[in-house]
């Protein structure tokens, strides 16, 4: 099969460009460790994947301009995907700070989970002023539907201490953090 001089190089261009960002920084979501530990009413809990908006859940770094416009950090990318990384950091926060085993979904113990807890991402990003914020709802219920369960809005925020994707990430991992203060200070 031959290919015609555009077809080739359309083709060509389309794979440079996919290599682009593969010696791109990556950064990790670390949430720092927790200040203060919660006793929980519940021993299991089951934290579902977390929803996030498109811009969040995408691989690279965003963050807001003095404009309110969302730009991507040049050469700059989440080390795992997004949803995958902050539903398991959120999981690893949750259970650090508390007395419960958390563990995100598919629940990986014989016992079934006592609590689900669910978390809509609407908005998760680096703002112009210089915080990393992450708003939306989250709610909490018994699976076996003891009829007991919550929903509740919910807005953190971290300040963005260091500079560039580095500081980025780590005030969204104390974001997180605060996150899972949150909820626990609830259950």
């Amino acid at each position: 099969m031959r290919l015609s001089a555009k077809t080739f190089l359309v083709t060509l261009l389309v794979v440079l460009a996919g290599c682009g960002s593969g010696n791109a920084p990556r950064f990790l979501l670390n949430p720092p460790e927790p200040e203060q530990r919660f006793d929980v009413r519940y021993s299991r809990i089951e934290l579902r994947e977390v929803s996030l908006p498109a811009y969040a859940a995408a691989p690279d770094i965003a963050v807001q301009g003095e404009g309110g416009d969302l730009r991507n950090l040049p050469d700059a990318l989440w080390a795992d995907d997004p949803v995958r990384g902050v539903t398991m950091a959120l999981a690893r926060s949750l259970d650090e700070a508390s007395d419960a085993v958390v563990a995100a979904e598919p629940w990986p113990l014989d016992a079934p989970a006592d609590l689900r807890v669910e978390v809509r991402v609407e908005q998760m990003l680096a703002r112009a002023d210089g915080r990393y914020e992450i708003s939306g709802h989250y709610a909490y219920y018994a699976p076996e539907g003891s009829g007991r369960g919550s929903l509740r809005r919910f807005s953190v925020a971290a300040p963005i201490s260091g500079e560039g994707a580095r500081g980025v990430a780590d005030a969204a991992g104390a974001a997180l953090a605060l996150l899972a203060r949150e909820i626990l200070s609830r259950l």
